[in-house]
C-alpha cells in the first residue's frame, strides 16, 4: 500500500514548515483508477482511491492555513512501469481504441498540469482530483 501509505507519510514531514509559513501546495499522485476500475489490480484500485480521500480530507483540514492539496489523476502512461502493458499488443490495442487521443500519454505531459498546480495561480483551488487521460474518462 505504498501509493496511499507514502503520500501521507511525506505530507506529514512537510507539513510543519508550511504550517509555519503559512503557505504550502501538496500535489499527490492519484489515477484514472480513482474512479475507475478495471479487474485484476484491486489494491492499486484501493490504494489509489484512498489518495481521493486523503486529498479531500487534508484539503479541508489544512485549506485555513493557506495550504492546498490536490491530485493528478492520470491514465494510460508510456512509462517503464507499464512496460508489460505496452508490450502486452491487446491491452496496448485496448488503451489506443478506448482512448480519444488513440494514445498513451508521455510523461512529460504531466508535468505541466504539476507546474500550475503549485502555482500561485492555483491558489484557491484545494481538494479536486485533476485527471489527465486523453479523455477516457469521458468516452462512451
Amino acid at each position: 500500500m505504498t501509493n496511499l501509505t507514502a503520500p501521507f507519510r511525506v505530507s506529514k514531514a512537510v507539513l510543519p514548515a508550511m504550517m509555519e509559513r503559512r503557505r504550502g501546495k501538496i500535489i499527490h499522485i492519484a489515477s484514472l483508477m480513482s474512479d475507475l476500475a478495471r479487474p485484476t489490480v484491486v489494491p492499486y484500485i484501493a490504494s489509489k482511491g484512498g489518495i481521493r480521500q486523503l486529498t479531500r480530507g487534508m484539503a479541508v483540514e489544512l485549506a485555513p492555513h493557506n495550504i492546498q492539496v490536490n491530485a493528478i489523476a492520470h491514465g494510460y502512461f508510456n512509462t517503464e512501469i507499464n512496460r508489460a502493458l505496452l508490450d502486452n499488443a491487446e491491452f496496448d490495442a485496448w488503451v489506443k481504441k478506448r482512448t480519444p487521443a488513440g494514445r498513451w500519454g508521455d510523461p512529460p505531459e504531466i508535468g505541466g498540469l504539476a507546474v500550475f498546480l503549485a502555482s500561485r495561480a492555483a491558489d484557491y483551488m484545494t481538494g479536486q482530483l485533476v485527471t489527465i487521460d486523453g479523455g477516457m474518462s469521458v468516452a462512451l
